[in-house]
């Protein structure tokens, strides 16, 4: 963009659950995002309402410049853009339903169902169409943009996005989440950290975690076997007697809480990787084969599906807008950031999910999509080269490749064997499942989606 007009700053699928609006909050908390025009758009203008309200009461509430536009016009809302945010979910959570649901009669039991499996696999399909018509007028009305990806399947979908010429970046909070955790369990300040991560989105590792001169490494494996695995136990006693004390707090639901997974992970390969243990425990075949092991590894249930069925839009939404009035601080996620840096040159870092055809992960296929540390400036994003994983790593990110990749191929080859080919390679489909259940369980998948799935993978 040049320098003599403001930035505008387009969010396609704005009416989401919650996250739009704590962007946007994101977004005016950087002094030079303050005149920006925020264009949100959705295909629900009565999901896009709410928002877009509570935006304009947000800045009229700090006396800022930024214009709020809002509109149901895909192509009007790209029109001349430098930057484009995506946060869509196609289908809501009607079709989201289907993305659990049916695996879980199968016996797939996923606890998200967003990023690999059956509930991943689908969930991009029936975005493709809406990925395709978006690069098609990009091309045309904001060839230059830099587009940023937070939809899940993140993998996929930015894959997805670059194959068809956009210069796109895949965000997620699972690095800084978890990094951020690790310090605080072992009682570091975050800011004297020194850490790596490289892998694949939900799937990265944590191949350095240092302070100063110390690997804290032996200290973290130490502190996680004592809590969450010989300890856990004792955690859940004191859980289920009341204890709100440090030692209880490894019974909780998520991140930072009950990390059994992540922890027989570690032990089991050396390195701690990114991804809650609840979502963690979707991507590999040791930790839901039955429900006794499920019950095991993860005694509460966290559903993201039963999250998203319950919530309430505008709840949510009053409660956010009366933080951000009090307190317009940025969180953890990078895309403001990154926008920032686009537009006053101020570099800043990143772990971004991009393409990895230079070969930034020298252990994974070229067509693999790879979350590393990115620089950004006024030039976009720029990803760094991390070179090989620890072999064993690798190995395991390549099982979560093969899905994506032959996702991927399908949604662009229209061969619907490739979609078949990615739901049986998924390593927990793979080992709960013959390929006579797998083929069973991905037919009546296409047929729950086929009115949102690119034509040529319909029945």
């Amino acid at each position: 963009m040049t320098a003599t007009r403001s930035p505008k700053i387009t969010i396609i699928g704005a009416g989401g659950y919650v996250f739009p609006f704590r962007l946007i909050g994101d977004l005016v908390s950087f002094p030079a995002l303050r005149s920006a025009q925020l264009c949100l758009m959705d295909i629900d203008p009565g999901k896009l309402a709410p928002v877009a309200d509570a935006a304009r009461k947000l800045v009229a509430h700090h006396g800022f410049d930024a214009e709020v536009v809002e509109t149901t016009d895909r192509r009007a809302a790209l029109e001349g853009a430098d930057v484009v945010i995506i946060t869509f979910q196609v289908g809501g959570v009607a079709s989201y339903r289907h993305d659990v649901e049916i695996p879980r009669r199968y016996g797939v039991d996923q606890t998200v169902g967003d990023t690999v499996g059956p509930g991943g696999v689908f969930r991009f399909l029936r975005s493709v169409p809406a990925y395709e018509a978006i690069a098609a007028d990009a091309h045309e009305v904001c060839p230059e943009a830099v587009f940023i990806n937070y939809a899940n399947p993140m993998a996929m979908a930015t894959a997805f996005l670059n194959a068809k010429g956009l210069k796109t970046v895949g965000l997620c909070h699972s690095v800084q989440g978890t990094t951020r955790m690790l310090a605080r369990t072992l009682g570091v300040p975050y800011e004297e950290v020194d850490y790596l991560c490289a892998g694949i989105n939900h799937q990265a590792w944590v191949l350095r975690f240092r302070r100063g001169g110390e690997d804290l490494y032996p200290r973290l494996r130490e502190t996680m076997t004592e809590r969450h695995v010989v300890g856990r136990a004792a955690a859940q006693l004191a859980a289920d007697d009341g204890d709100h004390s440090e030692a209880a707090q490894a019974a909780s639901t998520y991140e930072g809480g009950n990390e059994q997974v992540r922890t027989t992970l570690m032990n089991a390969f050396g390195y701690f990787e990114t991804e809650s243990s609840h979502h963690a425990s979707e991507y590999l075949p040791y930790f839901r084969k039955n429900p006794g092991m499920v019950e095991q590894y993860v005694p509460e249930r966290w559903d993201y599906y039963e999250i998203c069925s319950a919530h309430d839009d505008q709840g949510d939404i009053d409660a956010q807008l009366a933080k951000l009035k009090e307190d317009l601080a940025p969180s953890v996620e990078y895309g403001a950031s990154i926008v920032n840096s686009v537009v006053t040159g101020t570099p800043s870092v990143v772990y971004g999910n991009v393409p990895n055809a230079t070969g930034l992960i020298s252990n994974l296929p070229a067509d693999a999509c790879v979350e590393v540390p990115c620089l950004v400036d006024r030039n976009g994003v720029q990803p760094t080269a991390v070179g090989a994983l620890p072999p064993q790593l690798a190995a395991l990110n390549r099982t979560n490749v093969n899905v994506q990749t032959l996702a991927v191929q399908a949604a662009l080859t229209g061969d619907r064997e490739h979609v078949f080919h990615a739901v049986a390679l998924d390593p927990l489909t793979a080992a709960l499942l013959t390929l006579e259940q797998a083929r069973a369980m991905t037919e009546e998948l296409l047929a729950a989606h086929a009115d949102l799935l690119p034509q040529a993978l319909r029945p």
